[in-house]
């Protein structure tokens, strides 16, 4: 018998704004609030759920983990993440990468990938 997963937790200096902006992004709901923690998640049944940790420090280095979406229109997601406060991140990238990568507010690195062709 293997694992399921349930959740990727995430640690943040403001749990609930920067739970409030993914949320926003991955279309996902506000489980849960509470001053430690918050909860996001898609509403459906046995789906992975972010969880925002508050937590004193801010990000110091790259993550040594992303989530990498792909939309459906690479340039309009970019220009919504951007708007709504997402900004381009250089991690060494090469130039022509299927992929752009940018942070969220808390500086959390993360992807967005060009459609399968």
């Amino acid at each position: 018998m293997g694992s399921r997963w349930d959740a990727l937790i995430v640690d943040a200096l403001d749990p609930e704004r920067l739970g409030r902006w993914w949320a926003e992004v991955l279309d996902h709901r506000v489980e849960r609030v509470s001053p430690q923690e918050v909860v996001v998640g898609s509403g459906l049944e046995g789906q992975p759920r972010l969880i925002f940790l508050r937590h004193a420090d801010a990000k110091h280095a790259k993550n040594r983990l992303h989530l990498d979406l792909r939309p459906d229109d690479l340039d309009a997601e970019l220009e919504r993440l951007v708007n709504m406060g997402a900004r381009h991140v250089d991690v060494g990238q090469p130039d022509d990468a299927a992929w752009v990568v940018l942070a969220d507010p808390e500086g959390n690195e993360f992807c967005i990938l060009r459609t399968r062709e």
